[in-house]
Formats: structure tokens, sequence, C-alpha cells
């Protein structure tokens, strides 16, 4: 997009060219070539050095008001966060977002410490500043990393990166005999505050790997790594090793009783079903005692059915009236009885 330049400058000290004014002298008119915020996300950040801004449109210094109105999408508001970045973690990230999303149209550009700078300062890191320029690289809200960067900001530095914002915390950065670095960046305007993410830091971090050292020694010694490798003693090796084995065992102990505990599980779900059936079984069998045995059972009945079938076989069988012939006629015993 073009923007129209000129020397002269409202009395607020923005150039009338970004002012309500409309200029009152010559103009020329120079397209900004800025890098634009990556789009895709299907390659790393690159290096400034490969990639650095030589655009020549005047780069004309902004207001937080007028960035957060938003700019021309061909001059994006360069937003500058440094540190050390030691052990890359979701603090780092979370602060990077806040700097990337200041501004409607931000291209954030992220400056490291080099080794030599840091461990002046700072003290020793866990990752070499290779493998911290590495990890800014492959942060999504990175659009161009600073290698080498200064300790103290100089206007200088500020002026051939072309940035317009500083980002960072507000707790004042106490360094290399300053009581806040980023004073004078404040005093200018300059500085837009991020918030820290608490309860993640680098130094916590490596206070959680001092405190179980013990635990990340033997763990490693198991995959593999030598105690030379580890700056480990030979005492400290066997004592480990042994710690190891006496951990093998007591995983084993842990199995079988967990196995143990799982087969008298069984059992008893097992008991339990088998008594629940001998129940269901038991009412069954009683049920049908009962039907056949019980005082109206079906034993009872059979039992006097055969009962009377044997009396009436064995009870003779009442022999009919005797006759006998009469002249004129028949007689029988019963009425001739002898009174």
């Amino acid at each position: 997009m073009p923007v129209l330049t000129t020397d002269a400058e409202s009395e607020t000290g923005i150039p009338k060219s970004l002012s309500n004014e409309p200029p009152s002298e010559t103009m020329e008119e120079i397209e900004h070539t800025c890098p634009q915020p990556r789009l895709t996300l299907t390659a790393p950040a690159p290096f400034a050095d490969e990639t650095s801004c030589q655009c020549q449109a005047p780069h004309e210094k902004l207001t937080i008001a007028q960035a957060r109105l938003g700019t021309p999408v061909d001059r994006p508001v360069r937003v500058y966060a440094d540190g050390i970045f030691d052990l890359f973690h979701s603090g780092h990230a979370r602060a990077l977002m806040q700097a990337k999303t200041l501004f409607p149209n931000s291209y954030l550009l992220v400056g490291v410490c080099s080794d030599d700078l840091t461990h002046k300062f700072k003290g020793f890191t866990v990752m070499n500043e290779a493998e911290r320029y590495e990890a800014l690289r492959h942060c999504r809200y990175v659009d161009e990393v600073i290698r080498d960067a200064p300790w103290t900001l100089t206007p200088e530095f500020l002026e051939k990166h072309k940035i317009d914002f500083v980002a960072h915390d507000d707790i004042p950065y106490s360094s290399a005999g300053s009581d806040d670095v980023y004073k004078h960046i404040k005093e200018a305007g300059m500085f837009v505050p991020t918030q820290r993410t608490e309860g993640i830091s680098t130094s916590d971090i490596i206070t959680r790997i001092v405190r179980d050292y013990d635990v990340y020694a033997r763990r490693n010694l198991q995959r593999g790594y030598t105690a030379k490798e580890l700056n480990v003693s030979f005492i400290n090796e066997k004592k480990y090793r042994f710690q190891n084995q006496v951990d093998k065992m007591k995983e084993k102990v842990k199995n079988v009783e967990e196995r143990s505990k799982e087969f008298v599980n069984r059992v008893e779900e097992k008991s339990h079903d088998l008594i629940q059936k001998w129940e269901e079984k038991s009412r069954e069998f009683i049920g049908n005692f009962l039907e056949l045995f019980g005082p109206d059972g079906a034993w009872k009945q059979m039992f006097q059915e055969r009962s009377s079938r044997m009396l009436q076989a064995l009870s003779p069988k009442q022999s009919p009236p005797k006759t006998r012939a009469l002249h004129g006629g028949f007689q029988t015993d019963n009425l001739f009885k002898p009174s």
C-alpha cells in the first residue's frame, strides 16, 4: 500500500502522513516491503539474517493507540520479544502468544541471547544456543528469530530491525548493573506488558530435576546411559543399579500380589455364583420334594391308591346265596334257618 511521506511533522510528533490533517508539501509515494506475518505453518520461522527488513519506506513511529486501531496490510506492527528461552515450555509460548496478539496486524520478532552472553549475566543453561534458536523457530506465534540478541536494547538495534514495540512482563528485570533493563524502552513509550504464567518456569523445571536427581539418574542408567555420561561416581552407579534391582523385585512382588488378588476375587465371584445357583437348585429340589412327599403330595395319593388295591386283593369275595330244588319250586337255605 502506498504511504505518503514528508519531513514535516504534526505538533504531536506523529508524521502528517498519519495525522488527520491533509499534507501541504509535495510527497513521494513509497510502498512498504516489510516481511509479512506467517500465514502457513508448514516450515519453521526464518532467521533475521536470512530475511532482514529492507523496506525503503520511512518507518513512522506509532503510538500504542494507533497500533491497536490497525495498520495497512503492507505495514504490520513489528513487535519484539527477547529472552533466554531455556527448556522452552508453555510459559514461554503463552508470553509469545500475548506478544503476537497485542495488535490486529503484528509481525513478531523474537531475540534469543547467545550462550556467552547468557552465561556471563545469568548463568549456565541446560540447552545450548543452537537448540534454543531452533526451539523458537518452531513456535507457531514467531515470525522471525534474531540470533545473538543484545542483553540491553540499543537505539541502533531497534532502528536496524525497525522495531515498533517491545513486549515483556512488567516486572522490573534487574541485570547487568541496571535496576530495569527495559526502563529506557518504557520511557520511550515502546513497552507493552504481557502476563507471566504462574506455576511454570525454567527455574522451576530445573528445581524439579535437582530435587529428583537420583530418580532420573537411575532411570537413565536403566535406559543404557553410562555413568560417565551422567557424571555419576562408581559408588553411586552401583548404588543406583542395586536400587533398580530392588525396584524390579518390588514390582514383581506387586505384580504377584495383584494377580493373587485378582485370583481371589475371581474365586469369590465364582463361589458367589455357585452358592446362588445352589440356592436356586435347593429351592427347586425342596419344592419338588414337597410336591412329591408333602401332606398332599403325589406320593401320598399314589400310596393310598396302591393300599386300596392291595386291600381289595387281600379281602375274599362274598359267596352268592345257595339254593336247592324242592318239589314244586325252589327254596333257599336262608329262608329255613333253624330258629
